[in-house]
């Protein structure tokens, strides 16, 4: 596995796990388990770094305890999709996994892994297709996609959190 560093801009990495193959990627984000968490905590913030979600509909006011849900849309209007996301587990400011439902397309399950680094959090992001097309076709191809978008997801998460002043490239 390819770890990479970052702020805002990082390289995408997949691994094989046993016979498995998993989209992963790995970032280091300048700031505390705590504010990763508080961002992955606020359901409103979703569609800030989730790559694909548009705009967020609702969230259930217990987000994100496990079994609660936000909605989203996914895609560009006019061709929107209803989708929603299930927080499966968590352990705050260390772990979030999270059953993306997406409709047609299928259903994912997203592991967020939070580790302390000295002053940074080391974010691992595990993405695995579990039902539906997505699992159907999924390969080392597929992944390398899967990788790409989780990398831009974890640069905008990191921008988020780190709110920087300054533009990177």
């Amino acid at each position: 596995m390819m770890a990479v560093v970052v702020g805002c801009p990082r390289s995408p990495a997949w691994v094989v796990e046993g016979q498995v193959v998993v989209a992963t990627v790995t970032a280091t984000i300048r700031a505390t388990p705590a504010a990763v968490h508080a961002v992955l905590a606020d359901g409103w913030a979703y569609a800030g770094w989730v790559v694909g979600a548009s705009h967020v509909r609702a969230v259930e006011g217990d987000w994100p305890a496990v079994g609660s849900r936000l909605f989203h849309a996914s895609g560009t209007w006019p061709l929107l999709m209803a989708d929603n996301t299930q927080v499966e587990q968590i352990d705050p400011g260390r772990r979030l996994v999270l059953l993306a439902h997406g409709g047609r397309l299928g259903d994912a399950r997203i592991e967020l892994s939070l580790t302390s680094d000295g002053p940074d959090t080391r974010v691992r992001m595990v993405e695995t297709p579990v039902a539906g097309p997505g699992k159907w076709v999924h390969n080392p191809i597929a992944d390398a996609v899967l990788a790409r978008r989780n990398t831009e997801a974890l640069t905008r998460l990191g921008c988020l959190v780190e709110r920087p002043t300054t533009p990177t490239k």
